[in-house]
């Protein structure tokens, strides 16, 4: 049980002030009032990317703003257990006060991590892209692996996901996969999960049952807007079609509706083959393609090319995160040192503690 209330009390209050002129809640209030007369109009779902994206916006605020309302009423009635617990000798109540505390000072933090991702592109939706490396079929396991816990992750989270791309390996897992987070802050959250990560398990693919190593990388962008104008010569695009593969559906697999491009001056390579039509699987490209280059664009302008995808070499010596399952079970993060025992839920989509931890790193490091 907390012993200084009164100390625990100005604590929690003056974080969550901070927290309050970061996140301006008169702000708040005005951004819900131009969204909800923009949602109430008769044409809204006119266009109905647009309408999507008001919806989602006026949803995103409300939610933030009832969180802040709902922090400073549960800390004024916890103080107030705390007074009566005081003038009662109640230790019941005390105990009671001690918890919710407790509770108040977890929601806080996650917020408090909210206020760090202030990044240009932070606010974003992302779109992740997984690539099994360097050690063969282990390798494709891991990354169909880490697809399925980002995807579990956002599901927890009620985010709408959306794959775009699946590449399947022969024996096993997948060589690559793209997908789509579409929820407010998908980006600056999931970028500090970009890197290479490594797996290290007795292979169930390993006759003589040895322990094997696999990499995969992970390369997270923003989703753009049509706002970013990022504009590509048709001249610089090389479109293929092709037919799908993997397990598909009504004319998934009967026509030669898959679409790689490829941008000839830099040599980034989109697929997508997930849609019903080429014209789908070429639009859908398309912005994907125009997200990388955004990320280029941003990279080449501060000189840290380090951030592109093409520099992850998912391999011995690079990696930013280990899981291992024998001989025992840990997952740790070699930026932070954050880590867990429970691997099992971390593959389930357990990596909240994993990516607040990376989002303070990054705040830290950008501070040296």
């Amino acid at each position: 049980m907390i012993k200084d209330f009164p100390q625990e009390l100005r604590s929690l209050r003056s974080t969550l002030e901070s927290i309050e002129a970061v996140s301006d809640p008169a702000a708040l209030e005005r951004k819900i009032a131009l969204l909800s007369e923009e949602a109430s109009a008769p044409n809204l779902w006119d266009d109905p990317d647009n309408g999507q994206k008001v919806t989602s916006a006026l949803s995103a605020a409300q939610a933030e703003l009832n969180r802040l309302t709902a922090l400073r009423q549960r800390l004024d009635d916890a103080e107030t257990l705390v007074e009566l617990g005081h003038e009662m000798d109640d230790d019941e109540s005390l105990e009671e006060a001690s918890g919710e505390l407790e509770a108040i000072r977890h929601d806080l933090d996650v917020l408090e991590v909210r206020t760090l991702l202030n990044g240009e592109y932070d606010a974003r939706e992302a779109v992740v892209t997984i690539r099994s490396g360097a050690g063969g079929v282990d390798a494709a396991d891991f990354a169909e692996m880490l697809l399925r816990m980002y995807l579990r992750w956002a599901e927890r989270h009620g985010y709408p996901t959306k794959v775009m791309d699946t590449s399947y390996a022969e024996e096993a897992g997948i060589k690559s996969a793209t997908f789509e987070v579409d929820a407010p802050y998908a980006y600056g959250n999931l970028s500090v999960e970009a890197g290479t990560h490594r797996l290290v398990r007795i292979s169930p693919f390993d006759n003589q049952g040895r322990r094997q190593t696999g990499f995969a990388a992970v390369e997270v962008v923003p989703l753009i807007e049509q706002t970013d104008s990022i504009e590509i010569p048709e001249s610089e695009i090389q479109v293929d079609v092709f037919r799908s593969s993997g397990p598909g559906g009504q004319s998934v697999n009967t026509t030669d509706s898959a679409v790689r491009m490829t941008h000839i001056p830099t040599g980034i390579v989109v697929s997508m083959q997930n849609e019903k039509s080429q014209i789908q699987n070429r639009a859908a490209a398309l912005r994907v393609l125009q997200s990388r280059l955004l990320v280029l664009r941003r990279a080449e302008e501060a000189a840290t090319r380090k951030e592109l995808a093409g520099d992850i070499k998912a391999s011995w010596g690079d990696q930013m995160r280990s899981y291992v399952l024998h001989p025992y079970q840990m997952v740790k993060d070699l930026r932070t040192e954050h880590q867990t025992g429970n691997a099992d839920a971390v593959f389930d989509g357990a990596i909240d503690d994993f990516i607040e931890a990376g989002i303070r790193w990054r705040r830290t490091s950008a501070a040296v």
